[in-house]
């Protein structure tokens, strides 16, 4: 499935979870990364000379912001399919681990493709 998609904000998440008091994500299309060398995600923003783990409140430091990325490995492996999180290759679970510990709150859901079937309950998304 080609598509056009942006890294991921780590930064933006976080505050999102921290905000909104969420117990669980639900992280999908992990399939997306598939092949991929290199994945990143963003740890923070450079706005001038400042380095800020947060996103800004004003508008001029948010379109001055420049995202700082985090680099991990990819995976040649699909995950797509995948039902069990125990189906995943090593870098794919250490890509989801570390978005957890990045924004916080745990990945509760995760797909592994657009079908419906294809998806792994990490944990009970009900249960704080």
């Amino acid at each position: 499935r080609p598509r056009r998609c942006g890294w991921f904000d780590a930064v933006l998440v976080r505050q999102s979870v921290a905000i909104n008091g969420i117990h669980g994500v639900a992280l999908t299309k992990l399939d997306v990364l598939d092949g991929l060398k290199t994945l990143k995600i963003c740890v923070g923003y450079r706005i001038g000379d400042k380095v800020v783990d947060y996103l800004p409140a004003g508008m001029r430091d948010q379109k001055a912001a420049q995202p700082i990325y985090e680099e991990m490995d990819g995976w040649s492996e699909s995950t797509a399919g995948a039902r069990s999180f125990k189906d995943l290759n090593a870098n794919a679970v250490k890509y989801v681990r570390r978005v957890e510990e990045l924004i916080g709150a745990p990945v509760a859901l995760l797909s592994t493709s657009p079908e419906r079937d294809d998806t792994i309950l990490m944990r009970d998304p009900f249960q704080g």
